[in-house]
């Protein structure tokens, strides 16, 4: 049987009365998903020691901040885009591991015990979690095993990493890779670096540096002491309009001024 739907609503084209634009419809479900994104973060335990990831931060009395679980200014905590630009990282981070398994690498990103990599220090109030250890693999110029680390980064970020490397570009993913380094006892890290727009891959050896490895291990102590003691380090800056206090969630908070 053929159907015949002329007849039906009394429409043959055009939007029927009363119909949402798809951009109205796009905007509520966008809010509906990011609404649960914002929901499910909030619902997460706040770490209760310093990461190593974080320990590169310009700003000490920032991460004094973070890990005293001081309220961010108002509107500061992360919003739904954001939450699905770390969920997206997430995703390419297991794709890059699989495209590296099975290119040869033999990259280990858990345990005997099914858990991340992880190292704990100063008393459990020092942590952090590796993405990976490559243990052997090609001969591509680097001695295994290697510390893995994975970092999705948008086109401009990326072409960055690329032209200057790491260190000068992402000086806190540099820090991580040293600090995290020095607890596994790993003379050498693989930065894999993907493009979230390309999904073109860019990888960056990085060699050990011990005496930066100790100078943020000093660092870590430091924060750590001025936490347990209710204080608060120097400010980074001299004044509020310093391009860092701009964009920091603490900002109206650490100079007394309205958000």
């Amino acid at each position: 049987m053929l159907l015949d739907l002329n007849h039906q609503s009394g429409l043959v084209y055009g939007r029927p009365p009363n119909r949402p634009t798809d951009g109205q419809v796009t905007a509520r479900i966008n809010a509906h998903v990011d609404a649960a994104l914002v929901a499910r973060n909030q619902r997460q335990q706040p770490r209760d020691y310093l990461g190593g990831s974080r320990v590169g931060d310009d700003c000490a009395r920032k991460l004094v901040y973070e890990i005293t679980h001081t309220a961010k200014d108002p509107g500061r905590d992360f919003d739904g885009s954001i939450l699905r630009i770390f969920a997206a990282g997430h995703v390419f981070e297991e794709l890059s591991i699989r495209w590296l398994r099975a290119a040869g690498f033999d990259l280990r990103d858990r345990g005997a015990d099914g858990e991340q990599f992880g190292f704990v220090a100063a008393g459990g109030r020092l942590r952090g979690h590796a993405d990976g250890v490559i243990v052997a693999g090609p001969d591509v110029g680097i001695t295994w095993p290697a510390l893995f680390e994975h970092k999705a980064l948008g086109a401009k970020s990326w072409n960055d990493v690329v032209k200057r490397g790491l260190r000068q570009s992402k000086p806190i993913y540099f820090a991580q890779v040293q600090l995290y380094m020095a607890y596994f006892n790993l003379e050498v890290a693989l930065l894999t670096a993907l493009n979230r727009d390309s999904l073109a891959l860019h990888h960056e050896v990085v060699p050990f540096d011990p005496a930066e490895a100790q100078r943020l291990s000093d660092r870590a102590v430091d924060i750590l002491r001025a936490a347990a003691a209710g204080e608060l380090p120097p400010r980074i800056a001299a004044n509020a309009d310093f391009f860092v206090c701009r964009f920091c969630p603490y900002a109206a908070r650490c100079w007394g001024v309205s958000a």
